[in-house]
């Protein structure tokens, strides 16, 4: 039987898995700027200098490409719902998204911290809800 959420979950995984990586690239390789949407406006605000925005945005791409990869790993772990190592992956991964958006952009409100703040919650419930079926230990 399939099991729709668990599947639209992976999918949102999937897609963020790929947005990821591609913008992990754009930053590591200097051919992307820091967002400030991104950002906490604090953040924002102490680093001017033009090279240090540089070598951070550099830095957050390594991070960014990292990251990618773990949404791969969630998103397998919800199209693989019987292995229970890659359920645990994702579940922690997405603890830590949750609590990344939150220190990330503390002090900012708006339809971008919103949306990632929702989805982050959605997947986390479909998670919770999806440990206790028997399919997903199977």
């Amino acid at each position: 039987m399939t099991n729709i959420p668990l599947i639209i979950c992976g999918a949102f995984y999937a897609l963020l898995c790929v947005f990821s990586i591609v913008t992990g690239v754009l930053y590591a390789s200097g051919k992307r700027k820091l967002n400030p949407v991104e950002l906490s406006q604090e953040f924002v605000d102490k680093m001017k200098d033009p090279e240090e925005q540089a070598a951070f945005a550099r830095k957050m791409g390594r991070a960014t490409i990292f990251v990618g990869i773990l949404q791969g790993v969630s998103a397998a772990a919800f199209f693989l719902r019987h292995s229970p190592v890659l359920y645990w992956i994702a579940l922690g991964f997405t603890v830590f998204s949750l609590g990344s958006v939150a220190v990330k952009l503390r002090g900012k409100v708006g339809v971008f911290q919103v949306s990632k703040c929702v989805s982050y919650l959605a997947v986390l419930v479909v998670l919770l809800l999806a440990s206790s079926r028997v399919e997903f230990f199977g």
